[in-house]
């Protein structure tokens, strides 16, 4: 067995949500899900099918989201692995959705932070281990820092008051 590990492209630091399911029909029932999910969600997803022929099927209505989720999918050739690009929206507003799906298994990470995908590869195929999602942390926050947290949740809209 061999551990790799795979940079994920995402040049514009869009929102990803990368997991796992377990059949084909993946494909079709997150696209379903994220299109209901907001009228100005603009996605395009990618899984890793891993049996048959093995192909990476895709979905979305965002054709550079689309390219770019078939882009890292195939990177990755991991078995049954899924993952979603966002724009318009976030992963707080579809991910419970997604959790939700029949076929979904797990979910690695939902982030637009630079992510490392921590992989398994043997004579079979591959599987994803785990992820680095983004940067180790530098210290414990300030009382400014809550403020500023606090802040940027009611500007942004997540929080009233």
């Amino acid at each position: 067995m061999e551990i790799k590990t795979i940079k994920l492209e995402n040049p514009n630091q869009y929102n990803l949500i990368l997991g796992q399911a377990h059949f084909i029909k993946t494909v079709e029932d997150l696209f379903e899900t994220l299109i209901t999910s907001s009228p100005s969600l603009k996605f395009g997803l990618a899984f890793c099918e891993s049996s048959g022929p093995c192909l990476v099927r895709f979905a979305g209505n965002d054709q550079e989201l689309i390219e770019l989720s078939k882009q890292n999918a195939l990177t990755l050739a991991s078995g049954h692995a899924f993952i979603v690009f966002l724009k318009e929206g976030y992963p707080i507003n579809v991910l419970n959705a997604i959790k939700m799906v029949p076929e979904v298994c797990n979910i690695y990470c939902a982030t637009a932070n630079p992510v490392e995908v921590i992989l398994a590869e043997t004579e079979q195929g591959r599987g994803i281990l785990g992820v680095i999602d983004g940067f180790r942390s530098k210290g414990i926050e300030t009382e400014k820092e809550i403020a500023d947290r606090q802040a940027l949740l009611r500007k942004i809209g997540y929080k009233m008051g």
